[in-house]
């Protein structure tokens, strides 16, 4: 296996961990908050929209950084690639 071939290997083997755990901490996060809505509309009180609130920022901030801005991720080729263009584009002589 060529050092090419390895550290692609590592970079697979990175984003998927990356991916599995996103998928773990949505699970979770569903999970928690339909308990927690279920508790708080047997109360009788609607108080589980703020834990559902702030813990759901933060699965959105966890998507952003696994999903787009990952290390050979979509949105970062793109950036890559568009910055690759301009300096190719330049005659650095």
């Amino acid at each position: 296996m060529t050092r090419q071939d390895r550290s692609l290997e590592q970079l697979a083997v990175r984003r998927a961990r990356a991916k599995a755990g996103w998928w773990m901490h949505a699970t979770v996060f569903l999970i928690v908050n339909a308990g927690m809505a279920a508790l708080s509309m047997a109360s009788g009180r609607h108080w589980a929209i703020y834990p559902f609130l702030g813990w759901g920022l933060g699965l959105a901030i966890h998507w952003a950084v696994v999903w787009m801005l990952a290390p050979g991720g979509n949105f970062m080729a793109q950036l890559v690639a568009r910055e690759r263009a301009k300096l190719q584009a330049r005659d650095p002589w």
